[in-house]
């Protein structure tokens, strides 16, 4: 069964960091390129970030440049999404998301979806 897994979410005061992972299993991520999207309170789903199989990645949200950096372990099969100097507005489920063709913002354009993890950003 192909999944995606999400992890590493949780409680955070302003200013603090979080690492999320997002685990494969029944298929390798090394030919994926694989998306992090959130989704807040009474909002839509928003592409953040994405990252290509090559490594490089690129951030859609102008907010979170210079905050959130994208990393993957394709030993491990998978791939990390650093959030430092995390906000309110960071509030959201966060969920990673693949495919194979280009990296996207575009959640329509994703195969395969994890469940999400929750991030609360607050004192």
């Amino acid at each position: 069964q192909l999944q995606l897994v999400e992890s590493g979410g949780g409680l955070v005061q302003p200013g603090g960091s979080l690492r999320l992972a997002c685990e494969a299993s029944g298929f390798t991520l090394d030919t994926y390129h694989i998306g992090w999207f959130r989704q807040a309170p009474g909002k839509g789903r928003e592409g953040v970030s994405c990252i290509r199989t090559s490594g490089d990645s690129t951030n859609y949200v102008a907010s979170v440049k210079g905050r959130f950096t994208l990393s993957r372990d394709n030993a491990k099969n998978t791939v990390y999404l650093q959030m430092n100097g995390l906000r309110p507005e960071d509030t959201a489920v966060y969920y990673c998301a693949a495919r194979r063709s280009l990296c996207t913002n575009s959640a329509d354009l994703y195969v395969y979806w994890g469940r999400g993890t929750q991030v609360t950003v607050s004192s």
